[in-house]
């Protein structure tokens, strides 16, 4: 599938509680014109997601449905990493999906247990494209070394705060995307005076900024969560603010560092 068949801006689907929500979060954001979703096994959400999809009245394949499995913790065997898959898609209620995540390099992974398993879901056609979530550039290294499959995306945390400079870098020389997830920082990133400065500028809001900031990177997607039709539909305005080199900079001087997500199973804490 080509690499400009993606939505650059889609729909991010965590949430602590509530789960139920996303049925009736996913139709709108198909409404409002979001055509890319994003879910997880472990989010325990996905059954709602197929069905907000179903409920919609946009067609399943005018929707780019991703979702992962392969958790720090779930499943527990490498051997379940089929039934997982299959899971998700029973979950889900469809044949396929167009990308599929392992979610975690850590806990049961290792590329030769757990990747011939998504290899397998890719030539049955249970997904029509292979990722990876949260990876360093050497596991990603060795994934890619390992994969018959060409690797078609790696998500990972990106925003003002957490530029993620070597990892687009990678995406772009190694020609996949890198899906941009929490690309608001979970709200910290519009705090930053320079994002505030830039949205006043173009009388726009802080995460219009930090998402045309993502979004001005080649090679990059991002993933914003939403559950109001107001910030759905701020969010997907952000494709058409245009910021300019002044504000590019002006965002990229930011030296300050925040991850949001951060468990102690995270590669980069090895």
């Amino acid at each position: 599938m080509p690499l400009d068949s993606l939505p650059r801006l889609g729909l991010g689907t965590y949430s602590d509680d509530n789960r139920e929500q996303w049925r009736g979060n996913v139709s709108t954001a198909l409404d409002v014109g979001f055509r890319h979703v994003d879910t997880a096994q472990v989010y325990e959400n996905e059954q709602y997601v197929g069905q907000g999809i179903r409920d919609s009245d946009v067609d399943r394949e005018d929707v780019w449905l991703s979702t992962k499995t392969v958790h720090h913790d779930v499943p527990p065997e490498p051997e379940q990493v089929s039934d997982a898959i299959d899971g998700c898609l029973d979950r889900l209620g469809v044949d396929a999906v167009d990308l599929l995540y392992v979610h975690w390099p850590s806990g049961i992974y290792s590329h030769e247990d757990v990747l011939p398993a998504f290899e397998a879901a890719y030539e049955e056609g249970k997904t029509r494209n292979i990722g990876l979530s949260n990876f360093t550039p050497e596991l990603l290294d060795e994934a890619r070394e390992f994969l018959d499959v060409p690797l078609f995306a790696h998500q990972v945390e990106m925003h003002p705060l957490l530029p993620q400079e070597e990892l687009v870098e990678y995406a772009q020389e190694h020609d996949h995307w890198l899906v941009a997830y929490s690309p608001l920082g979970k709200g910290a990133a519009l705090e930053a005076p320079e994002v505030q400065d830039v949205a006043e500028k173009h009388d726009a809001t802080p995460a219009q900024v930090s998402l045309a900031w993502v979004l001005s990177h080649d090679n990059v997607a991002a993933i914003p969560k939403a559950s109001s039709r107001e910030h759905m539909e701020q969010n997907l305005a952000a494709r058409d603010l245009e910021l300019d080199e002044e504000d590019i900079e002006r965002i990229d001087s930011i030296d300050r560092r925040h991850r949001e997500i951060d468990p102690d199973h995270g590669p980069w804490n090895w």
